[in-house]
């Protein structure tokens, strides 16, 4: 090994942390997804004094049913989450604001604040028939979803529980402190191989994954909360070359797909078959789309502590593992098709409670290691991080040592 001086050596370190900051600095400046914003993590005292509490308090359900965990990515530390309001009086009310605060800074100001156009954007009522003009009014015995997501800078702390204050027209509602968690996510290996790997319908208001609430088996649940679809796309943003009917001419279809982690297949599908991928002149599945059917060919993993980690849409024929088997992380499970619920070749990645693809809570996730096309083409390295925003990944090449 080369003999290095020290001032030398303190001079490569100082290089590589300067890169290191410069990247994640850049990365923190870029357009947060559509229905986040940062929220202020060291709000000025209150200006006004709490009002005592009201007797009998405003009957406004204030709950979040999962509750938030930090969900790193570039410079940011994440919360999603949502809250359901139910109004339980024979009166209407209208939501006006929501104030998210530190459950344990009470004097603070909030950490953000919703109204106006801000909070008809997250809102969503639970009964059918949405009017966007009247979205902030609850009749009697009605409720609405409030879809949050806060994002700190990577510098700042993360509170360690959230309330969150409701302003109606005369009065305000104050719900139960919700808990963040803190702890790590876990880290899974490369659900794929290679380069220009795109993470479709990550969250957002603009993602039918994350505003996806489901009522199944009676309960309301948000299963692909965190769910990504990987998709490829060439460099004038075509997903295919050739025949767009055929799935052939699709650059995800056959991709392999590997184990993100060491696990025990619980689920393992196949015989579904592809489906005519959706053109101008529409779309039929290929098999009419059940509850049982929407995944497709698939591949459930159970990775412990009560997580799932799921792959849906593979390709005929192609899965090579059965249920009871253990896998290992890196180890090849199928490759990626067009079957079930898809009108396009891609795989559906997503971590979840239980393995049912609709009926179960969708769970945060970090990959290990991957790579981020930067502005002008160049490639950034990213660690225990998940992939927010329009971003184009590199998982390494195929029998690379990473996994």
């Amino acid at each position: 090994m080369p003999n290095l001086s020290c001032t030398r050596l303190a001079s490569i370190a100082a290089a590589i942390f300067l890169f290191s900051a410069l990247a994640n600095r850049a990365a923190a400046q870029a357009p947060l997804p559509p229905g986040c914003q940062m929220a202020d993590a060291n709000p000025a005292p209150a200006e006004r004094d709490e009002p005592a509490p009201a007797f009998p308090p405003v009957q406004l359900q204030v709950r979040t049913p999962l509750a938030p965990a930090v969900l790193p990515d570039a410079g940011r530390n994440y919360l999603l989450y949502e809250l359901h309001l139910q109004n339980f009086t024979t009166g209407a009310m209208t939501v006006r604001g929501v104030e998210v605060r530190d459950a344990d800074r009470p004097d603070a100001a909030p950490l953000a604040v919703l109204d106006g156009a801000a909070l008809r954007e997250r809102l969503r009522q639970v009964t059918i028939g949405d009017d966007a003009a009247e979205i902030r009014r609850l009749g009697a015995g009605q409720g609405a979803v409030a879809f949050l997501c806060l994002a700190f800078d990577a510098r700042d702390p993360v509170p360690a529980r959230l309330r969150h204050r409701i302003l109606l027209d005369t009065a305000q509602a104050d719900g139960p402190a919700v808990p963040v968690g803190q702890t790590p996510l876990p880290r899974l290996g490369r659900p794929l191989v290679g380069p220009d790997w795109t993470p479709g319908n990550n969250p957002s208001l603009a993602s039918h994954h994350r505003m996806g609430l489901w009522v199944v088996d009676g309960e309301a649940r948000i299963s692909r909360r965190y769910a990504l679809d990987w998709k490829k796309y060439d460099k004038d943003g075509k997903a295919y070359a050739g025949d767009p009917r055929d799935v052939r001419a699709y650059y995800a279809y056959g991709q392999k797909v590997l184990a993100v982690a060491d696990g025990l297949v619980v689920d393992a599908r196949d015989g579904f078959p592809d489906n005519v991928p959706k053109t101008g002149a529409g779309f039929t599945p290929a098999r009419p789309v059940t509850l049982d059917s929407i995944g497709g060919n698939q591949v459930v993993l159970d990775l412990g502590n009560g997580r799932f980690a799921a792959y849906y849409h593979l390709q005929p024929g192609s899965v090579s593992v059965k249920p009871g088997q253990r896998v290992r992380r890196g180890q090849p499970l199928a490759r990626i098709g067009n079957s079930g619920d898809a009108r396009w070749p891609h795989l559906h990645f997503q971590v979840t409670d239980r393995a049912d693809a609709m009926a179960s809570e969708g769970l945060p996730f970090v990959f290990g290691h991957y790579r981020v096309k930067a502005a002008g083409g160049a490639w950034q390295a990213r660690s225990g991080a998940y992939p927010m925003g329009d971003v184009v990944l590199d998982f390494g090449p195929d029998g690379a040592g990473q996994k």
